[in-house]
């Protein structure tokens, strides 16, 4: 009977390690003391670069909460891939943005069609900004490819944050999000790939084809997916795309947009 439990412990002790790396539960304290739950998956064991990106993935509204847990739900499982985790290593940031709060702005906007940026950053937001600047200072974090990925509520955030420190980030991929387009005119250095299904009635889908309009005429580097038929979870199908997570890695900061 003692073998025999031996044996199982070995066993799931290797189906375990078969999976690979898994979601830390952590929480930044900001400057100001705003504490912010997070979650964070290192490079896999095995990787054997030296330098690894880092992404942020900011979640929708359904995901807020206190538990440190429900950011996970949309995008957190791609990312536990063990052949993810083998082939694209990096240091991965799911904040989850408290119960109350709405990412880059004070409350819920009224309209997703006519978004002004606050002038201050919203307490929470603000300490995501400070939690990937204490990334940044990470030895063997590239800092030539900082990706940013955000889902609704999130893909506003995306956008907003992109806006606000367009020399950290390599990379943006804004989910059914929303921003002001006259906010895109000045981003140089940043590839967006920008995805929407065109029958959402949460948020318009016009909101992500005037960002890609307004990138277009500011010379960005962009690509614009849309999904027929599609309704709000226009993530799913993009998450679901052969070639996300190959388009995101294989981007890079050029050195003249570095700071």
């Amino acid at each position: 009977m003692k073998r025999a439990l031996i044996i199982l412990a070995l066993l799931v002790g290797g189906c375990l390690a078969a999976f690979g790396q898994e979601f830390e539960r952590k929480t930044f304290t900001a400057e100001d003391g705003t504490e912010l739950n997070y979650r964070l998956l290192r490079p896999s064991e095995t990787a054997k670069a030296k330098k690894f990106p880092l992404i942020i993935f900011l979640h929708g509204l359904g995901e807020r909460g206190t538990d440190n847990q429900k950011q996970l739900t949309w995008g957190g499982q791609m990312f536990l891939n063990p052949a993810t985790q083998e082939r694209y290593p990096a240091y991965v940031l799911f904040p989850q943005c408290p119960e109350t709060a709405f990412w880059a702005y004070k409350n819920i906007p009224a309209s997703f069609t006519n978004l002004k940026a606050e002038e201050v950053m919203p307490a929470p937001f603000k300490a995501v900004k400070e939690m990937i600047d204490t990334y940044l200072k990470y030895p063997d974090v590239d800092r030539s490819r900082v990706y940013i990925i955000g889902l609704s509520m999130g893909g506003m955030a995306t956008y907003d944050m992109v806006a606000r420190f367009p020399e950290i980030f390599a990379a943006a991929i804004p989910i059914c999000g929303a921003v002001d387009p006259a906010r895109l005119e000045d981003i140089e250095g940043v590839s967006f790939r920008i995805f929407h299904g065109d029958a959402d009635t949460v948020v318009p889908v016009e909101c992500s084809r005037k960002a890609y309009k307004a990138l277009r005429e500011a010379g960005a580097d962009v690509e614009y997916i849309e999904f027929p038929g599609c309704t709000h979870g226009s993530w799913n199908p993009a998450f679901n795309r052969d070639d996300f997570m190959e388009w995101l890695f294989k981007q890079k900061k050029s050195r003249k947009y570095l700071k």
